[in-house]
């Protein structure tokens, strides 16, 4: 049996990535951006990065139905069939679920690896090898499995995963001792000094059989709304079926819903340059900058009495700026961001407020 025909990757590129405004919008979110001027966008580098492990009939999209246009013209390769349009946006826990029924009802000795698709890693091959190993290890029983980053630092902003024994046919492979909210720093701090702790990346493998019993047992609600008769799912009427039950899916993430309760959960430790450029914090932290520690992207700059900011534009422009010291200036054609980036947690809020008062055409 050749392994590679069953192994499937499922990208998750429906998000509005609120924390980027205002480069990221409605219309046009930040993985269907070119953040590092490569002439590709997040999503067009996630796929890339994942088709030595698996083959492009065997990537499958999850997006929202208004970015089917975006995906179409960014990813002309990706069979229409293989893109699954949710009718709402459920959090990640009913979109791993209905992606596993409709790869298992295609093939049900499928493994897959569940990826966000706007990810940056910078050390491909490490990727590309902890994705093989990953899949070896699945191919092998009943396991979920997940990535987890080897910290740099003591960062408050992604959730923590606690090893526990390790497997020894496996190595780096371990048993999942708990999973950890976002701590504060001095939590941060104490996790990384023990070793014992790593980022919760969201990268998740399994094969389809695992992550739906998974379901059936944990989250069996989810399970229940997306049941279908054998003959809907990769079929012509798999579309009007989610239309109709999809929006019925609690709102869940998939680790509160299937991570952090399953008994057969395990974390591979890994090193390959990655940051899920959640933020623009995050943005500035993994760019170039110059001795005063400032990042431009897509824009010239005048700077003076300037640190520790990052500068962005849309489009050819000049950007003139003095005593600004860890700041974010993002300047898009309809709006312009000028905040403090140690406060940038507040955008979120920001983005609702110029929602509220100006409308959607700002967001």
């Amino acid at each position: 049996m050749n392994t590679m025909n069953h192994r499937y990757c499922v990208i998750m590129c429906g998000g509005v990535g609120t924390r980027f405004w205002p480069f990221s919008r409605h219309d046009r979110p930040k993985q269907f951006l070119d953040f590092f001027g490569t002439g590709k966008s997040l999503l067009q580098m996630t796929v890339d990065r994942i088709c030595p492990s698996v083959s492009v009939d065997n990537i499958i999209l999850v997006t929202n139905k208004e970015y089917l246009h975006i995906i179409k013209e960014q990813l002309p390769q990706i069979k229409d069939s293989n893109i699954l349009l949710e009718p709402a946006r459920r959090n990640t826990a009913p979109c791993v679920c209905w992606a596993a029924k409709h790869i298992y009802a295609m093939d049900p000795d499928a493994v897959i690896v569940t990826l966000p698709s706007d990810h940056m890693v910078l050390k491909e091959p490490e990727f590309c090898k902890a994705i093989d190993e990953g899949f070896d290890f699945v191919e092998k029983g009943n396991r979920l499995l997940t990535l987890g980053i080897k910290p740099s630092g003591p960062n408050t902003g992604y959730g923590y995963i606690q090893q526990g024994s390790a497997e020894k046919d496996f190595p780096g492979i371990f048993r999942v001792k708990a999973f950890v909210e976002k701590p504060n720093i001095e939590m941060a701090e104490m996790f990384v000094a023990t070793g014992e702790f790593f980022w919760n990346a969201g990268i998740f493998l399994w094969s389809a059989h695992a992550i739906l019993e998974a379901f059936d047992k944990l989250a069996p609600e989810i399970a229940q709304t997306l049941d279908a008769p054998r003959d809907v799912y990769a079929t012509p009427k798999e579309p009007e079926f989610i239309d109709r039950h999809f929006p019925d899916c609690v709102n869940i993430s998939i680790d509160y819903a299937i991570m952090e309760k399953a008994s057969n959960v395990y974390v591979k430790t890994v090193e390959f340059g990655w940051s899920d450029l959640g933020t623009w914090k995050a943005l500035y932290e993994t760019s170039p900058r110059n001795s005063e520690g400032n990042v431009t992207q897509n824009c010239q700059v005048i700077l003076s009495d300037c640190s520790g900011s990052i500068f962005a534009a849309e489009g050819k422009k000049i950007i003139v700026a003095a005593g600004l010291k860890d700041y974010i200036v993002a300047d898009t054609g309809k709006a312009l961001l000028i905040y403090p980036i140690n406060e940038e947690q507040k955008i979120r809020n920001i983005v609702n407020d110029v929602r509220s008062r100006f409308g959607e055409d700002f967001v």
